[in-house]
């Protein structure tokens, strides 16, 4: 069984239906807008689309890959130097489709697929970026809380040291001619200083 096309069929073979396209693609990238009917539209897209990403890599494979599809340089050419700079921003979407109304003689939907070829604009950072980028500010104000808290901390971190040496003096019986007991009361008032 054969492989089924994606989309509707355009009439005629698989080998008319690819120079059709192409030279649907062809025209557009002249033009820069054409009109058509919805479904050849539709079937173009996703074709212009992958001939305008070869064109912004902008290597000779590239271009190559391109020639294949489309065999006019001059095209080529116009899609490498003039409609690639202006899309490189744009991560997609380069093509836009609107519906026209219908045909008169056969009642077929007709659109305008055109290039998208205004420059992107950033898009506004949703609510939760931007509550996010609050928290960093409300999380440095709260660092400065948590660091006297740490330093705190670091204080109570010392008594304990000063009381483990000042238990560890207290086993001893004498040191440099002092008592055990006079040793603790010194570290003790060093720890009351801090």
């Amino acid at each position: 069984m054969p492989k089924p096309t994606k989309g509707p069929r355009l009439g005629g073979g698989p080998a008319h239906e690819r120079l059709l396209l192409a030279n649907l693609a062809a025209a557009l990238f002249t033009h820069k807008s054409i009109k058509t009917t919805e479904t050849k539209a539709k079937r173009l897209r996703p074709i212009a689309e992958r001939l305008i990403t070869f064109a912004k890599r902008g290597d000779l494979h590239a271009r190559r890959r391109v020639l294949a599809v489309i065999g006019d340089k001059s095209v080529v050419h116009e899609l490498f130097t003039e409609i690639a700079p202006l899309v490189a921003e744009r991560e997609g979407g380069y093509t836009r489709i609107t519906k026209l109304g219908f045909r008169k003689g056969d009642n077929a939907s007709m659109v305008q697929i055109e290039l998208v070829l205004e420059p992107v604009t950033p898009k506004a950072k949703p609510a939760k970026a931007a509550a996010k980028a609050e928290k960093p500010v409300a999380a440095e104000e709260a660092g400065a809380e948590e660091t006297s808290t740490e330093s705190s901390e670091d204080a109570s971190a010392e008594e304990i040291a000063v009381d483990e040496t000042a238990a560890a003096d207290a086993a001893a019986p004498e040191v440099d001619g002092e008592t055990a007991e006079s040793s603790v009361e010194k570290a003790a008032a060093e720890v009351d200083e801090k």
